[in-house]
C-alpha cells in the first residue's frame, strides 16, 4: 500500500481525497518508480480543483511530475536504482501521476535524472521550469539575442514566469517581470528583473497595433494580456506563449504579424519530443543558478496538495511548490 492523491467523479460529485492505494491499482507500464518528489503546477490545480475539466478518465491520481528511483523495470534503458525524472506525456490527465508514492510509467516517458541537480532540485524546477527553458530555446531559434532589447515575462511571479526571469536574466538579457502582486517586486529583482510592471496594462482589451516596446516576450496568460503583447511587439519581435492563467481564447487581430512581422510561437511541454526535452534539461544544469531554486520554492507534504492547490489557481502562491510525498 502506498500514498497517493485520488481524484474521482461520481454521482456525488467531484473530489480529490488522500488514500492508501494498493501497488496492484497501478496502471500498465514498463517502469515502476519509488517516487521522492512531486510537484503542483496550474494544471494539477485545475485537476484537483475541477474547475476546468483536465481529468479524461476516473480514478485519477494528479500530478504532471515527479522524480524518484526505478524500482522495476522490463526496459533495457532503465534498471532498478537508476534515477529518473518525469514531465508530461499526460501524466495526471489520462496516466496516473506524480502526487503519490509511486508510479507506473511508459519508459519512454522518463529521461534519467541530470547529474546537476538532486530529485528535490529537479522538482523544484519541475514541468514550469522546463517549459520555461523550452521558451528560452524558442526565442532562442528565432535570433533573439540579448542585443536585441527588453524581454518581457508575463505571469512572473508563477512558476514558469519566476524560472523564466532567472533564466534570460542570466544569460544577459534585460528582463521586464510583469505581475499582479506588487508586494513580489523585491522576489522578482532578485531572480534578475531590472523592472517589474503591473499586468493591468495588458489585462483588458486593447489596440490592435500599440507602441512598439519588446524585442521578445514569454507569455505565461494567454487571453487579452497575450493580445497586448503582440501588439506592442517590435518589428520582428518573437513571442512565446506556453500558459493560459488569463483564459484560453485570443481576443488578437493579424496586424501585429503582418505589418510588424511578429512570430508567435507556441511552447508545448507535455508531448515536446524527447530529444528537445533533453536539450532543456542541459541547458537548465547550464543556465539556471541552483542557488536560486530554494528562492522560489515552496515546500509541501502530500497531505496539504488539495488545499495549496485552490490557493494556486487564485495566484496566492509564488514561484513553484514542490511535494514532499513521503510526508
Amino acid at each position: 500500500m502506498f500514498k497517493a492523491i485520488l481524484i474521482d467523479k461520481d454521482d456525488t460529485g467531484y473530489r480529490a481525497t488522500l488514500q492508501d492505494v494498493h501497488e496492484a491499482q497501478l496502471p500498465a507500464g514498463e517502469v515502476r518508480v519509488r517516487v521522492a518528489w512531486s510537484t503542483l503546477n496550474y494544471k494539477d490545480g485545475l485537476a484537483m480543483t475541477g474547475k476546468v475539466p483536465v481529468v479524461r478518465s476516473f480514478p485519477m491520481v494528479p500530478g504532471i511530475d515527479f522524480a524518484g528511483t526505478v524500482e522495476e523495470s522490463s526496459h533495457p534503458d532503465y534498471k532498478p536504482g537508476d534515477a529518473v525524472v518525469l514531465n508530461g506525456w499526460g501524466v495526471g490527465e489520462v496516466h496516473w501521476g506524480g502526487l503519490a508514492q509511486q508510479a507506473r510509467v511508459k519508459a519512454d516517458w522518463l529521461i534519467p535524472l541530470p547529474a546537476a541537480f538532486t530529485p528535490r532540485q529537479a522538482m523544484a524546477i519541475g514541468t514550469a521550469g522546463y517549459t520555461a527553458m523550452l521558451c528560452v530555446l524558442a526565442l532562442e531559434r528565432h535570433g533573439v539575442t540579448p542585443a536585441a532589447g527588453d524581454v518581457l515575462v508575463t505571469g512572473a511571479a508563477g512558476g514558469v514566469g519566476s524560472v523564466a526571469v532567472a533564466l534570460l536574466a542570466r544569460l544577459g538579457y534585460r528582463v521586464v517581470a510583469s505581475t499582479g502582486r506588487p508586494s513580489e517586486a523585491d522576489y522578482l529583482t532578485h531572480l534578475g528583473a531590472a523592472e517589474i510592471i503591473d499586468r493591468a496594462q495588458f489585462s483588458a482589451p486593447g489596440k490592435p497595433l500599440a507602441k512598439e516596446r519588446w524585442a521578445a516576450a514569454i507569455d505565461t496568460v494567454g487571453s487579452h494580456t497575450l493580445a497586448n503583447v503582440c501588439a506592442s511587439m517590435r518589428y520582428r519581435g518573437v513571442v512565446a506563449a506556453c500558459g493560459l492563467a488569463q483564459g484560453m481564447d485570443l481576443p488578437a487581430t493579424v496586424a501585429p504579424f503582418i505589418l510588424r512581422g511578429v512570430t508567435l510561437a507556441g511552447v508545448d511541454s507535455v508531448y515536446c519530443p524527447r530529444p528537445e526535452r533533453l536539450q532543456a534539461w542541459q541547458r537548465l544544469a547550464t543556465d539556471l543558478d541552483p542557488a536560486l531554486l530554494d528562492t522560489i520554492t515552496h515546500e509541501i507534504g502530500l497531505g496539504e496538495a488539495i488545499t495549496t492547490a485552490g490557493l494556486l489557481l487564485e495566484g496566492k502562491v509564488r514561484g513553484r511548490v514542490i511535494v514532499d510525498v513521503n510526508r
